[in-house]
């Protein structure tokens, strides 16, 4: 909750220096500006055309990794029934406060093309604000915000791994909860892998690069869980029709805005292999899913003997 709050006052801070620096017509160092018409008046608005378009749906998809968490906490939520539509509701508003309107700042204030890929634009902007001491509180709310990430990923990749458990789709091992209920070997055997990530950039040295690979990786595996996901939905439409009628929230559109989202998802695979850098990850990917399609054999042979 404090991670996230320290990122979502520092994104509101920020969008409120953006507009006041766009209201004054603030000039910057090198000559430059704050204006919407940043925005489209260097090259446009697809200044690279389609293929730059779609180059940013891998981006974009990443950012967007761990929303399912949202599901995966129905059974820790008090009054879910209520809760969950309420914080799903949320997200669209969330969007175009954090994403649309952070990004529509930071254009705004420096054009696309002179921002340097391997520093934050968001302590870009402060430190053409001239307020360098807000620039070094960005840098550190950029790793609170890292952190807020790490802290989902741990929680939902542990209470997931202690639900494969719990149904026999994983080590029993991993069933164990610790004298506070958390179970603890799915939480070290998460932030073991958690910290191999970061040979990444020991291995690859461009920290731009690094990123790239790591997020696309990231990326194409999570389209993966969300197809499942997607797939999952319409066996349970299919095998459990009365529980879905006695649902107070359903999913706008049913079983064929779900064939929808999965052909969406498939889309976005072939698009992250029309750059260089993206399709590495994606050829290198299949690798850990027949990882995890042996291990669903040998425990499903496991569990029938």
């Amino acid at each position: 909750f404090w991670f996230a709050l320290i990122k979502i006052v520092a994104i509101i801070t920020l969008i409120l220096v953006g507009v006041a620096m766009v209201v004054t017509g603030f000039h910057a160092p090198n000559g430059n500006v704050a204006s919407f018409s940043n925005i489209w008046s260097h090259g446009g608005m697809f200044p690279h055309g389609l293929d730059g378009f779609l180059a940013g749906f891998q981006i974009a998809i990443f950012a967007f990794v761990g929303i399912e968490i949202v599901g995966t906490t129905a059974a820790e939520t008090q009054d879910p029934e209520k809760n969950l539509p309420k914080a799903i509701n949320s997200i669209p508003i969330r969007i175009i406060l954090f994403y649309v309107l952070a990004l529509t700042m930071v254009m705004s204030v420096t054009p696309w093309d002179q921002i340097i890929p391997k520093e934050s634009p968001f302590v870009q902007l402060f430190k053409l604000a001239g307020i360098s001491t807000a620039a070094i509180v960005m840098n550190l709310v950029v790793l609170t915000s890292v952190m807020s990430s790490m802290n989902s990923g741990v929680f939902s990749t542990s209470r997931m791994l202690f639900g494969l458990a719990k149904e026999k789709q994983a080590p029993s091992v991993f069933a164990k909860l610790s004298s506070a209920a958390v179970p603890t070997i799915g939480l070290v055997v998460s932030c073991f892998f958690l910290a191999g990530g970061a040979l990444l950039q020991y291995f690859v040295p461009d920290t731009v690069e690094a990123f790239t690979l790591a997020s696309t990786f990231t990326t194409i595996l999570f389209v993966s869980v969300w197809i499942v996901i997607m797939y999952a939905y319409v066996k349970y439409r299919k095998t459990r029709p009365e529980l879905h009628a006695k649902s107070i929230y359903k999913m706008p559109g049913g079983v064929g805005m779900a064939y929808l989202v999965m052909a969406f998802f498939l889309s976005t695979l072939y698009i992250l292999s029309l750059e260089h850098d993206t399709f590495q990850s994606l050829i290198v990917s299949p690798i850990w899913l027949v990882i995890l399609a042996i291990g669903y054999v040998y425990l499903k042979r496991k569990n029938a003997k």
